[in-house]
């Protein structure tokens, strides 16, 4: 980054920390970024603020929220007996657009991978038992939504085998899904017919 000035070395330097963003895609929206009229770049740099200082995370279901609960939790017109447990924020938004879910989400922030170092205890399953026993509510059905790879596979396996105890139906999203792909870049008609063919474990 020799060539540049610091200002814009440094802009670049930041932008390769972003995921999928190479050298040469930070170094187009650095100079895309330098194009920019002041009020543009000033409204850019307050929502990347904005979203640091004011987002939080629900603390019923753990999704990304300005209010606690979040709307989708303090919506009393969902179906307050079933929780579908995914691993991301971003599931949420898959399982949203698809129009056929009316439950609560519970978000897992992650699955369980020793490879990678991250256990059980790394990962929301705690919040998620502590929930179905303190619900106001009955819950009648826990959907395992984690991703169709290895390691939403051994995620949904250990939290069924939890959850046993627990008079509750728990079931697993059918694989509509590509084995190893992605819940967020799933589209609408394959989550749908997903959730329709859901099974119990």
């Amino acid at each position: 980054m020799k060539y540049y000035a610091q200002p814009l070395s440094k802009l670049i330097g930041q932008l390769t920390k972003l995921p999928g963003i190479g050298t040469k895609t930070a170094q187009r929206l650095a100079f895309y970024i330098l194009k920019m009229d002041q009020e543009s770049a000033n409204d850019l740099a307050d929502s990347i603020l904005d979203v640091q200082k004011n987002l939080i995370y629900c603390s019923v279901c753990h999704n990304l929220t300005q209010d606690d609960p979040c709307p989708i939790c303090s919506d009393l017109k969902r179906d307050q007996t079933t929780i579908c447990v995914i691993e991301k924020v971003e599931d949420i938004i898959a399982m949203e657009k698809t129009g056929e879910y009316k439950g609560l989400y519970h978000v897992l922030h992650g699955s369980i991978s020793p490879m990678d170092g991250v256990g059980p205890d790394d990962i929301e399953i705690k919040g998620l038992l502590s929930r179905i026993q303190s619900s106001d509510e009955d819950i009648e059905e826990i959907i395992l939504a984690s991703d169709p790879n290895v390691e939403g596979e051994a995620t949904a396996m250990y939290i069924s085998k939890l959850l046993k105890p627990f008079d509750v139906k728990v079931t697993r999203i059918a694989h509509g899904l590509p084995v190893g792909g992605d819940l967020e870049y799933a589209d609408e008609v394959t989550l749908s017919k997903a959730l329709e063919g859901r099974r119990e474990i």
